[in-house]
């Protein structure tokens, strides 16, 4: 918790891509902007996470209120006990390994609340042992629903329709059954991992959100609230709020 001019704001940690270097240029560490937008614009302040290790992390850890996980590409399947198959493009192996690790010491240490967006709701999913469709159209071939956006940012990016589970904590924040999201990804949750429920799907039926079946704030959304944050302002808020209240 950090206070400015008086009044408290949490910290939130957030992980980061990570691009591969080259003989031109070496690796770098990057997040795209909306995420760290959202944060500020609901109350909290980001704190980017890059790979580290256990001993730092550990110290990171207990200084932040919350950790939001951010999308990108795709975690190798092995961790699910598959082989790579045509589709999968893999995040770099260091975000990878580390992604993990983060993951696992913020639920294994903390209680702070956690928010997982497009592929950070994937990591939850496969860190409590559960697996992922590796390419939907292959799973749902009948589906007409675009959940993959391509060259999204020059091109617009697709929305579809999904369908909250009354009574869920998502149905909660955004008191409504349904809602118009915006949406960028090929893979979703297969075999739902342990002490997770799914509390929204798509009109095909694939999965778009889980959160943990306790009280704890750990809620993955399969879309990007945070390309959409008038419509989502609602879950930013109250994500902000739980952090706060964390450590109040």
């Amino acid at each position: 918790m950090c206070y400015i001019g008086g009044s408290m704001k949490p910290l939130i940690g957030v992980n980061v891509d990570i691009k591969p270097g080259s003989a031109e240029k070496p690796p770098e560490c990057s997040l795209q902007a909306p995420y760290i937008e959202a944060i500020q614009k609901s109350g909290g302040i980001p704190v980017l996470i890059p790979p580290m290790p256990d001993s730092d992390l550990a110290l990171i850890v207990e200084r932040l209120s919350g950790v939001v996980f951010v999308g990108g590409p795709d975690y190798h399947p092995a961790h699910y006990g598959e082989e790579v198959e045509e589709h999968t493009k893999m995040v770099d192996m260091l975000r990878d390994e580390f992604d993990f690790r983060f993951f696992n010491r913020v639920l294994e240490h903390t209680d702070m609340p956690t928010l997982g967006i497009c592929l950070g709701s994937q990591l939850f999913n496969v860190a409590l042992g559960g697996s992922l469709i590796q390419h939907i159209p292959h799973q749902f071939p009948e589906s007409n629903v675009e959940h993959s956006s391509e060259d999204g940012w020059k091109n617009g990016f697709n929305k579809h329709l999904v369908t909250l589970e009354e009574g869920s904590k998502l149905f909660d924040i955004y008191k409504k059954t349904q809602l118009n999201v915006t949406t960028s990804h090929h893979q979703a949750v297969k075999d739902v991992g342990e002490k997770l429920k799914v509390v929204a799907r798509a009109q095909d039926g694939v999965v778009e959100a889980v959160e943990l079946e306790d009280s704890r704030f750990l809620i993955g959304v399969q879309w990007h609230p945070e390309r959409e944050y008038e419509q989502s302002k609602c879950l930013f808020d109250e994500f902000i709020r739980a952090c706060t209240a964390q450590t109040v």
